[in-house]
């Protein structure tokens, strides 16, 4: 299965456990009481190794672009409908280890699954690689999608234009509950101006949710995107 795999994305690991780590899903760790970690912490560094490097990509090769729409089109195409895609390309779903409640409901092909996994296996490289080779398997998506962004309205980033207005105002986005089993997850997210809640959402993932937020407190000022 790995061996598949490494060919597909073009990366030999040095380390197999990392890319091991990367396809199992919090419900087969618990299911499986593995004393390896599920991928979420990998989730975590992935997210950010590939902000820094998309941001870097669009400030290098998109300079005809101001700021704000570098923004918007960074987010469609690093959100979770784009990395959805970008696993689709490489049959990512079909190695994800899965407990068997996610298995028997879909989990194979849920986007925010796959999106996670995609993300995790960017930090395994990362982390088995370096720097440059994570640039790498992520650039073989990112320069395609940048000519092509997706129809993605970022809602949290119209909002941050509105608000960043005025230097004294403040942003934040709240956790207020996580329900549900592993397969079938809800976050309820809030976003607050200062200490007053203007919006919030309930999601399956915790960046639909604050997106969810998002619109929801455009919608409260009247605001179309």
């Amino acid at each position: 299965m790995f061996e598949e795999f490494q060919k597909e994305i073009g990366y030999a690991f040095k380390d197999i456990s990392l890319l091991e780590t990367a396809f199992t899903h919090s419900s087969y760790a618990n299911e499986k009481q593995l004393t390896r970690q599920c991928n979420e912490r990998l989730e975590f560094l992935g997210d950010s190794v590939l902000g820094f490097v998309s941001a870097e990509y669009f400030y290098r090769n998109l300079s005809n672009l101001p700021e704000g729409e570098m923004t918007k089109r960074r987010a469609a195409c690093v959100c979770e409908k784009s990395l959805f895609g970008f696993a689709k390309e490489i049959g990512l779903g079909k190695y994800i280890l899965l407990g068997k409640g996610e298995e028997h409901t879909g989990g194979r092909t849920r986007p925010s699954i796959l999106a996670d996994a995609f993300e995790a296996v960017i930090a395994a490289i990362y982390l088995d690689g370096g720097l440059e080779e994570a640039r790498k398997f992520i650039l073989r998506f990112l320069t395609e999608a940048a000519e092509n962004p997706s129809n993605f309205i970022d809602y949290k980033t119209a909002l941050q234009e509105i608000i960043q207005k005025n230097p004294e105002e403040h942003l934040t986005y709240v956790l207020v509950s996580e329900s549900g089993p592993d397969h079938n997850k809800r976050f309820e997210i809030e976003v607050h101006l200062n200490s007053n809640v203007i919006g919030s959402g309930i999601d399956i993932s915790k960046k639909k949710a604050e997106q969810a937020a998002a619109k929801s407190a455009l919608e409260l000022m009247g605001i179309k995107v």
